[in-house]
């Protein structure tokens, strides 16, 4: 029995072949970051934005050819461009346009996902993300909410809310852009029952996809100094095995799981050091789900 509809599944199952999703580094920045609503970014936040950072030595059409080369070996043939650092929706719109259409070069990139936040979205951004869907490409935005408590998003330095979310939420889908939707387990403050609640919420939405996150500390950022100030406590693998588990029976079968887990790299990962085992976070997630006999969308139930 399928325990989980994955990024890959739902590629075979769209595109009738094996796709890859490329990070790209477009040098944007964020209004949190930039003064507009604040600075330094959320809490947990380094300097390269969740990202690469190819953009200091890369032009995007210089990274694109650089990770086509590289998968094309392993055989993949068709790609999705993934627009991931920063706020990839903030920025004067002709900004963005030529962004985009850097992918045009490319026959091989059939579709394109952006990474943004809730209130980095406009109607003129929304047109412009229509006629790259109309011009063929499979576009869907990854949107961060991380949590739907406002005390959390305060805690973090999102500086946005709830409310942001859903409004930024229900105007893709009013136009039909398929969403991402970004999780956190672990922040500072939440219990596993704030964090379930953030799960079965977004489960009401019946979003296309979602991420799960672990909250994980990197040097050099706020959330490191909470850290070593024992300001809050880390997950332990089970926990977050469990928390992921809950959730996914929580959401609808056909949501998209596009990821389990954090996938941290470099030497600035200070906590929680289990996230380096990729292969055995999964597992243990796959342990818990067949050992409870869980699997996506056992609680689930459609909204009248």
């Amino acid at each position: 029995m399928r325990l989980y509809y994955s990024l890959n599944q739902f590629f075979k199952r769209t595109f009738g072949e094996k796709v890859k999703k490329i990070p790209l580094d477009a040098g944007f920045s964020c209004p949190n970051r930039d003064g507009t609503k604040g600075y330094g970014g959320c809490i947990y936040c380094d300097a390269r934005g969740s990202g690469t950072g190819l953009h200091q030595k890369y032009s995007l059409e210089e990274q694109i050819t650089l990770f086509l080369e590289k998968f094309k070996v392993r055989g993949y043939r068709k790609f999705i461009a993934y627009f991931q650092s920063f706020s990839n929706t903030y920025g004067p719109i002709e900004k963005l346009r030529e962004a985009y259409s850097s992918v045009k070069a490319f026959p091989e990139i059939i579709g394109l996902a952006l990474g943004t936040r809730p209130d980095c979205l406009t109607p003129e951004i929304i047109e412009l993300l229509k006629d790259f869907q109309e011009s063929g490409y499979f576009l869907w935005v990854e949107l961060g909410l991380q949590s739907k408590h406002d005390e959390t998003l305060k805690r973090i330095n999102r500086r946005h809310s709830y409310a942001d979310f859903l409004e930024a939420y229900e105007l893709l889908q009013r136009n039909s852009i398929p969403v991402c939707v970004h999780i956190i387990f672990g922040l500072p403050g939440e219990t596993k029952e704030m964090m379930l609640e953030t799960a079965s919420d977004l489960a009401k939405l019946s979003p296309f996809g979602v991420k799960f996150h672990a909250l994980y500390v990197l040097a050099h950022t706020p959330l490191a100094k909470l850290y070593e100030e024992k300001a809050f406590r880390e997950l332990s693998l089970e926990e977050y095995a469990e928390l992921v588990g809950e959730s996914l029976s929580l959401l609808p079968p056909e949501t998209v799981i596009h990821r389990l887990t954090s996938d941290p790299t470099g030497e600035d990962l200070l906590a929680p050091l289990w996230l380096k085992d990729k292969r055995k976070v999964l597992a243990t997630i796959e342990t818990y789900l067949k050992t409870k006999g869980l699997y996506q969308g056992k609680y689930w139930k459609p909204q009248q």
